[in-house]
């Protein structure tokens, strides 16, 4: 029996009992049901016991009383029901204020219920109450059973786990470090009596409690979880339960294949490289981190990925989570070993740049975003940097990607993955002032546009595939679906009233630069 005493109070026939003192006490847990009939009585009752006399032995004397009260709460029990009308016809005031100076629960029960229909009306009670646990905690172990044996991970793991289980976690790696929390505690709270043997145990958290179990892996600790926020009276089978929550998890963090459990080396360096960016590490101290965690990413070539989601608060960041478990299952991208981390500008990834070219890269990036359902309007955007040689390019690298992310999201041009180099000269002539392109688109093309509106159309889209194919007349007779001498023909034409040479490439720049003007200005 694990109900307190304002609850037992509220069970009939004990409902009709009243609480003359101790209210203070009336959170106390009942663990058992007593009857005093013997004058010692107070030798064996337990911690927990509730008591239940006609006061037979108390009548004649209140200094019996007062020590058989005294006795009852060093004891550490639930509290005293007295029957009145056979001995007492009310309890004595002394009593009462005694009770109440503990604050010991004292109880005035009716007449006409017997002591066994107190007894049996509150074992009913914790009758209905085990099998509603029971049923519950059944309900819930097929829950995580279907959990472990789902083939796709749609959710976060940890999450889910806690919201089956109904309490807050944490997952404190080996290393100490705290690797999820959706408690309201703090990581110096969680961490409190670091290290812990690995054993499970009931533990102290900021005056609640809380439920530690090591995540064992082929005899191997690889980090506790913690259970907040639980009942302190724990039921052996709430505990069986929190032992295969626990089981699930440690199955997870050795595969390898939950978002939360990177190496830990890694997860370390995501922090670093997070306030490193935020200018709250200096560069040697990060580079010293790196060297201490055998991280290697910044002494090759590297590249920076940005990822971003249209959505806001919990739904943003269960969409980037989303997408960092995927980037690291991607079957091209999880040899990388890439760094990730969130800030507020999105997802940050940091990759070796050496094993894929830019449009490749790209295409991978398009394939994670593609394997995703996304609901409506929160389809994810990526810039990635340039390749950097060196590791002090880091924060210039992450410049870049705010810039192009900010610039592909005005524009919305360039796809869902964009590379800096694709907007990279889009960048450099964005700080020229409007007036002025304007002004260099009508002057280089003036000799066109003072023809028919229709004429001017078709010609101006030749020369902006001729441009984007390099100058290569084959090419541009297929994209325009007509012959190469009709081609050939209106780029001739072209030169003439544009006064330029195509064969000069110093002509074709400033065409290229027409282009680009106009685009600028459509987008204004």
């Amino acid at each position: 029996m694990h109900l307190t005493v304002e609850e037992a109070l509220s069970i009939y026939p004990l409902s009709e009992a009243k609480l003359i003192a101790g209210s203070k006490g009336k959170h106390r847990i009942v663990k058992s049901i007593n009857v005093m009939d013997a004058p010692d009585i107070s030798d064996w009752i337990k911690e927990g016991e509730m008591l239940l006399t006609t006061a037979y032995l108390i009548k004649d004397s209140p200094e019996d009383a007062s020590a058989l009260l005294q006795m009852l709460n060093r004891r550490g029990s639930a509290g005293l029901g007295i029957k009145l009308g056979r001995f007492w016809e009310a309890v004595p005031p002394p009593l009462i204020a005694e009770a109440e100076q503990l604050n010991f629960p004292l109880i005035e029960l009716p007449f006409q219920f017997t002591f066994s229909d107190q007894m049996n009306g509150l074992f009913r009670a914790e009758l209905s109450r085990s099998v509603g646990t029971l049923q519950s905690m059944m309900e819930k172990q097929r829950l995580l059973m279907r959990l472990a044996l789902r083939s796709g991970r749609s959710r976060p793991l940890l999450d889910t786990v806690s919201e089956i289980i109904g309490h807050p976690l944490a997952v404190i790696s080996n290393r100490g470090t705290v690797v999820f929390n959706n408690s309201g505690y703090t990581e110096s709270e969680q961490l409190e009596g670091w290290p812990w043997p690995p054993r499970n145990q009931r533990f102290r958290l900021s005056g609640g409690t809380g439920y530690r179990l090591p995540l064992l892996q082929a005899g191997k600790c690889l980090g506790y979880l913690h259970y907040c926020d639980i009942d302190p009276l724990l039921l052996p089978v709430e505990e069986s339960l929190f032992v295969q929550g626990a089981e699930l998890i440690s199955y997870h963090m050795h595969t390898g294949l939950e978002d939360y459990f990177e190496q830990a080396g890694h997860r370390e360096f995501s922090g670093l490289l997070r306030r490193f960016l935020k200018d709250g590490l200096k560069y040697a101290e990060l580079a010293q981190a790196a060297l201490r965690l055998e991280i290697t990413l910044l002494q090759s070539p590297y590249q920076l990925l940005l990822t971003d989601v249209a959505a806001e608060g919990e739904t943003r960041q269960a969409e980037l989570l989303r997408l960092k478990e995927e980037y690291s299952e991607h079957p091209m991208l999880h040899g990388l070993q890439a760094v990730h981390f969130l800030v507020e500008e999105g997802l940050v990834s940091l990759y070796p740049a050496g094993p894929h070219q830019p449009e490749e890269f790209r295409a991978l990036i398009q394939e994670c975003f593609d394997s995703l359902k996304f609901d409506k309007g929160y389809y994810p955007q990526a810039a990635v940097s340039s390749v950097k040689l060196k590791p002090e390019g880091l924060k210039e690298a992450f410049a870049e990607i705010k810039e192009c992310m900010g610039m592909a999201r005005q524009w919305g041009a360039h796809g869902n993955v964009v590379h800096y180099r694709q907007l990279e000269l889009d960048l450099l002539l964005s700080k020229i002032p409007a007036e002025t392109m304007e002004r260099y688109y009508n002057g280089s093309l003036r000799g066109l546009l003072s023809r028919e509106p229709e004429y001017v159309k078709e010609m101006l889209h030749t020369l902006e595939v001729y441009l984007e194919n390099d100058g290569h007349v084959n090419e541009t007779a297929k994209k325009l679906f007509i012959h190469r001498n009709t081609a050939t023909y209106r780029i001739e034409k072209l030169s003439e009233l544009l006064d330029v040479d195509f064969k000069k490439i110093n002509d074709l720049m400033k065409l290229k630069l027409v282009f680009l003007f106009r685009r600028m200005l459509e987008r204004e």
